[in-house]
């Protein structure tokens, strides 16, 4: 991905930055990102179709740049505990069987995420990993206007437990707490996709949402 090739390039660049020691460091940091929020959405099995989807159907979830909150505590040097705050907005358009056709309408999501962390100290650039549960919380979801033509009165995405690794480094900028991060992760979680006619449910859909979320920001420790 174009991101991550960046991110990479970020830490070379950095390598070679002379480092900054932070005095007292406490177990708190507070993260700032603006964040891409890059979803898949493709269709993996197809439950309930009553209205008759054209066999070769298949969509995608569009991309979203938010802002990101992440706070994290330190139990040493070593070993942290992340959980991020985040709202992201998705719309789900067919790309074959039928092109272009907006089919979800605004979901509203936030992916819930705690991560457990590694992290290393390699002259002053300080990368770590991480792993943890996440949960899909949709708040807000409407059928697209393609699918209102096929007598559709209602929608529903439905929130689901996954997973997410992680990978990342954070880089002191002065002896003050302040600092430079970077963080990537990927999370496994699916969704099913419920379209209503009525009371009576006109397509159900299995979807493979698996984004990568890559954020860029300030982190503040104390």
């Amino acid at each position: 991905m174009k991101a991550v090739f960046l991110a990479g390039l970020a830490v070379a660049a950095l390598s070679s930055t002379p480092a900054l020691a932070q005095d007292n460091e406490g177990p708190l940091q507070i993260k700032v990102f603006a964040t891409g929020v890059l979803p898949d959405g493709e269709i993996t099995q197809v439950n309930t179709d009553i209205v008759g989807l054209p066999a070769n159907t298949q969509t995608k979830a569009n991309d979203n740049y938010v802002p990101t909150i992440a706070i994290e505590y330190f139990f040493s040097d070593n070993f942290s505990v992340e959980t991020i705050c985040c709202l992201t907005q998705h719309d789900v358009d067919g790309t074959t069987g039928l092109p272009g056709a907006e089919l979800v309408s605004n979901g509203k999501l936030i992916p819930a995420t705690v991560t457990a962390k590694l992290h290393f100290d390699v002259g002053g650039i300080k990368p770590y990993v991480g792993a943890g549960p996440a949960y899909f919380l949709w708040i807000d979801d409407e059928p697209g206007a393609a699918t209102i033509p096929l007598g559709v009165t209602d929608f529903n995405l439905s929130d689901e437990l996954g997973f997410a690794l992680q990978a990342g480094f954070d880089v002191p900028l002065n002896d003050k707490g302040l600092g430079l991060s970077v963080d990537a992760k990927r999370y496994w979680v699916d969704t099913t996709a419920t379209w209503f006619a009525g009371n009576t449910v006109a397509i159900q859909t299995e979807h493979k949402l698996d984004p990568w979320v890559v954020s860029a920001g300030l982190s503040y420790r104390f």
